[in-house]
């Protein structure tokens, strides 16, 4: 279930310092075999135990942005084998992560497990998705106490587990 998306991971420029610094060798069987790029089984009860994550973004010109979001546990939904999608709430009207993935839909999902020491990391596209009130509705976790007002969407184009 890998995907030949390794360049995406180990892009050029760290390819060459793996070389540099020789640890190519130790990486050249998943440069070669790619990234899972689907939704696993055991992906998907990792994600139904979270209730954080970080979303890191980037505006046109390259600049980063990393934001946290939450909610109760599972509120990250798997939408397909390829999508992810949670309710996006009202935080502090800074709006930086929707004008960044209005310029640049690459993005990049960190979710850790502290307790467990387990980490995941997705590349991919996210997308925000405005007045599609049955989406946020199937996004929301009724009970939550927090407003939605939009959804965002990740199509998962590499993902990997990283080390604890």
């Amino acid at each position: 279930m890998t995907a030949n998306n390794s360049s995406l991971v180990f892009t050029p420029a760290a390819q060459q310092a793996q070389a540099e610094r020789g640890s190519a060798k130790a990486y050249a069987s998943r440069l070669e075999e790619g990234f899972p790029d689907k939704v696993t089984p055991e992906l998907a009860a990792f994600i139904a135990q979270q209730d954080t994550v970080f979303l890191a973004t980037a505006n046109a010109q390259g600049a980063p942005y990393i934001q946290h979001r939450g909610g109760p546990k599972g509120f990250i939904k798997v939408i397909d084998e390829h999508t992810l999608g949670f309710a996006d709430y009202r935080g502090n009207r800074q709006y930086i992560t929707l004008a960044n993935l209005s310029e640049n839909d690459r993005a990049y999902l960190f979710l850790l497990d502290p307790a467990r020491k387990q980490r995941i990391k997705l590349w991919g596209r996210a997308r925000i998705v405005e007045n599609d009130p049955a989406l946020v509705e199937r996004l929301f976790d009724a009970g939550y106490k927090a407003r939605p007002e939009r959804a965002i969407l990740f199509t998962i184009e590499a993902w990997d587990v990283n080390c604890s």
